[in-house]
This record gives C-alpha cells, structure tokens and sequence, in this order.
C-alpha cells in the first residue's frame, strides 16, 4: 500500500533532485530521511526516560523490567545510527549511506569547506557512538566482555548524544540553505501515536489495577480478562 507519507517523501526527493542535480538530490533526501527518524527516536527516548521523573515512576509502576529493555535498546539503535551516518563512504568495498558522501558532490568551493569542516565536528562528536558501536553493539569485544578491559568504554551520556545528533542536523541545514534557502528544525518533532500516548494509557490502566485490587480487597468480584 503506497502512504501519504510515502507521497511526501517522492515529491520531496523530486523536489531536491531538481535542485540540486540527481546524485546530490537522492544522497541529500535519503540522509535526510535518517536525521529525521533519529531526532524522533531521541525524542521518544526523551519523553519516555529523560525529562520527567513522574514518568519513570510511572514506567517502574507499570513493567520496570520490560521499560528497562526499551530504555537499552532505544540507546542502541540511537547509536547505531548515529554511527552509521558519520561511518566512511566505503566499507569492505561497498558504498554506504554517510554524511562523508556530501562534499565530493558539492561543486561550490565555499560550500565544499564549510561542509568539510562540519562533517569532522560531526564525527567528533560522535566519537563515543563509534566506539560503543564498534566494541559493544556490533561486535562483543572480549575484553569489556570479561571485564578485564584495559581500554574502558568511553562515556556515553546524554549531553553527547544530544551533541552528535545535533551535529548532523548542521550538516544537512548547510546543504540545504545553500542549495533551497530553508533550513529544518529536527527537534520539532511530533508523534500522535508515540510516547505520550502510551503515558496516558499506562496511567488510566495503573488507576484500573488498584481499583481492581481495592474491589478484591472488598470481596467483590472482578472481571479479569485476558488481554
């Protein structure tokens, strides 16, 4: 089935195609397309375990080992992108979908510069991304494993990956204030059937259960039904 999204995404690649020429156009809107998934990934992650300690309660409250497993794979994915958007345009002979792809398509000297010197701030930051994903996500290095590291992991907290994230957002918004004058705000994310929905259904379910447990405490009888 083709989606309205699924439209939106072709007249945008259409659009920045005529632009910006074929190979740019396509490169520009697929990387895109992955900046903007991660913003709203971290979003998510925000909403559900960063910004409110009400929530995590509330996540405790309701499936803390299950919540606990989201929070570790949510950071995961995160990283993985992060890692894979700043990884070299080649590996093992095959092309990858990078932000390093951008500057040998860029004829515009001034522009080629300022995006070369973006991108290098963008895999600085995400340095600590790139080694999590090297030694602990696709591979299991052996050291860590059996904790007799002598090469720790570095840290990996929230401050950097906020700072990796934003750094390919400034990448991106070079190119295309350059090329279309407009620039995109990838923290103004929204997400109807994401986080904040799940909250209210966990709360309004969290106030059923103690109902329900109230009414057995009265000796009456509840309905328990399997979900």
């Amino acid at each position: 089935m083709t989606t309205a999204r699924h439209y939106a995404a072709e007249e945008a690649k259409n659009y920045y195609i005529s632009e910006m020429g074929e190979d740019l156009g396509r490169i520009f809107h697929a990387l895109w397309q992955e900046t903007f998934w991660l913003h709203n990934e971290w979003d998510e992650y925000l909403q559900l375990f960063g910004r409110n300690p009400t929530r995590i309660k509330l996540l405790n409250d309701a499936a803390p080992r299950f919540f606990r497993m989201v929070q570790d794979d949510l950071v995961e994915m995160i990283v993985l992108r992060i890692a894979r958007l700043t990884d070299p345009p080649k590996s093992g002979g095959k092309s990858n979908l990078t932000i390093q792809q951008l500057p040998p398509l860029i004829t515009d000297q001034v522009l080629s510069q300022e995006l070369s010197g973006l991108i290098t701030a963008a895999i600085t930051a995400a340095g600590p991304c790139r080694t999590r994903r090297h030694r602990r996500i696709a591979h299991s290095a052996l050291d860590l494993s059996l904790r007799v590291a002598t090469d720790s992991l570095p840290d990996l907290t929230r401050a950097n990956i906020a700072a990796a994230i934003s750094s390919l957002g400034r990448v991106l918004d070079a190119v295309s204030f350059h090329y279309i004058n407009s620039r995109t705000e990838f923290s103004l994310t929204s997400n109807p059937g994401g986080t904040l929905a799940l909250i209210r259904i966990l709360h309004y379910g969290l106030i059923k259960k103690k109902e329900r447990m109230a009414a057995r405490e009265r000796g009456e009888l509840v309905d328990d039904e399997d979900l």
